[in-house]
């Protein structure tokens, strides 16, 4: 993607000047970005994707008893009436199960892909929403079909109502408002209060990104690193030949802290070792997803040693994350160090999702096997 080129996706705004201006920091409004937009997946296909087992589906509705929520998946006969008003259906990651979703998510990819998360198809029928609240994330709003009123604000208040199944803010103070139709989009910064109630049936893409907390990924990398740490710390035991008869046995040996202090920075210590894991773990499919592998002329699945080899151009599955470093190329939670030109290659297929009959042939026979695996376990298919 050229980043100087303006977007009528950003209202004429270049990436560049989008991500300087806005990015982190205010909200923009774009009139049709996506001029003559129509939803991608009509309503019965959203209805019918939200009762699949393995997609996050949500329920809300809202009335005389106040907000109630459910979670899928959904029969079609277990959802309200499209006549009956304030009831919303929110479906999860869609751009996993649909190609014309997947392809709508390449649009924002200017943003880096280790941001990229994924879409939320929210259907609602009149006066449906989710309630004034804030999201931890950047987002991008995009309405699909009839219209939707947002209010939004710079909200300093944060405290939520209590007792509710889901987090509605409780002192809600909006400062601009917005009605938008098929084709037009909001981006929201994280925290920016927001809150979109449906005029008429209506359909919103929310496109949205990972801001993972520093906590949780702590915990992610660790874990990762200390599966590597017994093979690169060795055996070493602790000693203490040193240690003095003592009094008082239930107190922790000063040695041992330090013992355990110098392993743990040990097994930080190589930082190509941590990008690694930060890596593996930024390209580890989400725990609902899972690949169809390539069919034998019989109609059984190949295994990961089974397939012809590969004779042309090769894309992505559209559930693959792919990304790399300078040392590494990391797929759906996996490394492989890389170099040269096979790297070179390697980082095309990341970055544009293929890679061309041309360029396959260049690569040596170690990454041409790694392409033959990835075919069989459903990662890249054969364009």
């Amino acid at each position: 993607m050229d980043t100087s080129e303006p977007l009528q996706l950003l209202g004429g705004l270049t990436p560049q000047q989008f991500m300087k201006r806005h990015w982190q920091k205010k909200p923009l409004l774009v009139r049709q970005a996506i001029p003559a937009f129509a939803p991608l997946l009509p309503r019965a296909g959203l209805f019918d994707l939200a009762g699949q087992e393995g997609v996050e589906s949500r329920l809300l509705s809202h009335g005389d008893r106040g907000w109630n929520l459910k979670r899928g998946p959904f029969s079609r006969r277990s959802l309200p009436p499209i006549s009956r008003p304030q009831w919303t259906l929110l479906v999860q990651g869609v751009d996993l199960h649909h190609e014309g979703v997947h392809a709508l998510m390449q649009q924002f990819r200017f943003v880096p892909d280790a941001r990229l998360d994924d879409v939320m198809i929210s259907y609602a029928s009149d006066g449906g929403g989710v309630g004034p609240h804030f999201d931890s994330y950047d987002v991008f709003l995009l309405q699909a079909s009839g219209q939707r009123r947002w209010r939004i604000g710079r909200q300093k208040d944060l405290s939520l109502v209590e007792g509710l199944p889901l987090k509605i803010l409780a002192n809600f103070e909006p400062e601009e408002e917005y009605v938008l139709e098929a084709g037009d989009m909001l981006y929201l910064p994280p925290r920016w209060a927001h809150d979109g109630v449906a005029v008429g049936e209506c359909m919103t893409y929310s496109i949205g990104f990972r801001q993972p907390a520093r906590g949780e990924l702590a915990r992610e990398l660790l874990v990762r690193v200390a599966e590597e740490a017994a093979d690169t710390l060795g055996d070493a035991a602790y000693r203490d030949p040193g240690q003095p008869a003592v009094s008082r046995p239930g107190e922790m040996p000063e040695a041992m802290l330090d013992f355990a202090r110098d392993a743990v920075a040990r097994a930080l210590r190589d930082p190509a070792q941590l990008a690694m894991a930060l890596g593996e773990v930024l390209t580890e499919p989400k725990p609902n997803v899972w690949f169809d592998t390539p069919a034998l002329d019989g109609g059984e699945s190949v295994g990961a040693d089974v397939g012809g080899e590969l004779a042309g151009a090769v894309i992505l599955d559209r559930r693959t994350r792919m990304m790399y470093d300078p040392q590494y190329i990391f797929i759906n939670g996996e490394s492989f160090r890389a170099s040269g030109r096979d790297a070179r290659l390697m980082r095309t297929l990341a970055d544009d999702r293929r890679l061309g009959a041309s360029d396959v042939r260049k690569l040596g026979a170690d990454a041409l096997d790694l392409l033959d695996q990835w075919k069989d376990c459903g990662w890249v298919h054969e364009a």
